[in-house]
């Protein structure tokens, strides 16, 4: 929906309730940011090729997550860090380096990617370009922080794979929820636990229109777009051995709203995501979580409240503001690289390519309103036999 055209009341309306939500500096930079994706230039502002030594980062796709999440908590935690950014309309990536004092802005990936001085690019472009993206930054020897998803197909994730195997860069990805406070408790508390799991996702998301750029073929739709959120946090609960896992999917008329899908673990953990976007949402995304393994309940409702119970023991805990994880996903990526912490390289590609695998098949599922049980992601022998070839396509960003 967009905003600048509603009702001043209802703009009122949704500042107020977002600064109850979020408060007031979030707020602000969720309204600048609908005032960013408008902003044009009849002469665009300068650009030049001098960064300072600390901005490593460079920045592909300047749209309104990346104006609002990646840029803001970057520059909230770090300083100016950022010394590029690449957009291929170029009053984004010109609006951004404006508000942020970023001193190159460009239409060009390679300009970017290439520089001397930039360590790790962040990618939040459309997505079938997150992949293409992440190869040619990969390549350079750069690390990478893919927002989701980070691929649309499962050759792209053959060819993120291979790239990321070799390069001495690290890969990052862009799923928020586990690292946020209600997030990393949920998961500890519930894998602490014995046995099979039970645990059910409702998610409403928002109504888009059908002509919105997730519908184009290429861009894999909303389960690729939202919904791989939730499948990588079921993943994450299923434990270290989640394959073979059989895939029920539930539904009409459509393959990427108004659907459910059931996950049945080796262990015998089961797991129901059911997403709707049936009409506006006021607040946003709403979402509601329940589990229960072993002599554990929890139940959380839009990361604002959390209900554990343990026998007798019930605790409730309460956020004064949502937290959804962007702010430490963002930063640990960035602090990870600039301080070079550790980072089990094996672990967290297996990951990247078990969440891919996952997502990937249960679009499939869905398009082909079938159950599919699959195993462990393996590249082809054809694949994996030879270097993929150069398909990198930089349009749209």
């Amino acid at each position: 929906m967009d905003y600048t055209k509603a009702p001043r009341l209802f703009q009122l309306q949704k500042v107020v309730r977002y600064t109850r939500m979020y408060g007031f500096r979030r707020t602000l930079i969720k309204v600048l940011a609908q005032v960013h994706m408008k902003r044009t230039y009849r002469d665009l502002p300068m650009s030049t090729q001098t960064l300072a030594e600390k901005q490593i980062v460079g920045l592909i796709g300047c749209g309104n997550y990346a104006f609002s999440n990646i840029a803001y908590y970057l520059r909230k935690h770090f300083g100016n860090v950022i010394g590029a950014c690449m957009d291929v309309d170029p009053n984004r990536a010109a609006s951004l380096a404006t508000h942020y004092r970023i001193p190159l802005h460009t239409t060009n990936a390679d300009v970017l990617i290439q520089h001397p001085y930039v360590r790790i690019v962040y990618i939040a472009s459309n997505h079938s370009s997150h992949a293409e993206y992440a190869i040619a930054a990969l390549r350079a020897g750069k690390s990478v922080y893919i927002e989701k998803p980070h691929v649309v197909t499962e050759d792209q994730l053959h060819r993120l794979s291979y790239e990321a195997e070799r390069s001495p860069g690290r890969v990052y990805l862009g799923f928020n929820r586990p690292g946020s406070r209600f997030g990393q408790r949920m998961l500890k508390t519930l894998l602490a636990e014995s046995g099979a799991g039970m645990y059910t996702w409702f998610v409403a998301g928002h109504a888009i229109d059908p002509d919105h750029w997730y519908f184009q073929p290429q861009e894999g739709g909303r389960i690729l777009g939202n919904l791989c959120h939730w499948t990588d946090f079921v993943l994450r609960l299923a434990g270290s051995n989640p394959f073979p896992v059989e895939l029920r999917p539930t539904r009409a008329h459509q393959s990427d709203c108004y659907v459910a899908v059931t996950y049945t673990f080796p262990d015998g953990t089961i797991a129901v995501i059911a997403f709707s976007a049936k009409g506006h949402t006021f607040e946003g995304v709403s979402e509601a979580f329940h589990g229960h393994r072993g002599n554990c309940l929890v139940a959380m409702k839009d990361y604002k409240t959390l209900t554990i119970e343990q026998v007798q023991r019930k605790m409730v805990f309460r956020s004064v503001f949502r937290d959804h994880g962007h702010a430490r996903n963002i930063t640990a990526a960035f602090r990870n690289v600039h301080d070079s912490l550790t980072y089990d390289k094996a672990a967290e590609l297996q990951h990247m390519r078990n969440t891919a695998w996952l997502f990937l098949n249960t679009k499939r599922a869905l398009e082909e309103n079938r159950i599919l049980t699959i195993s462990t992601y393996q590249p082809s022998a054809e694949a994996t036999e030879s270097r993929p070839t150069d398909r990198a396509t930089y349009a749209g960003a």
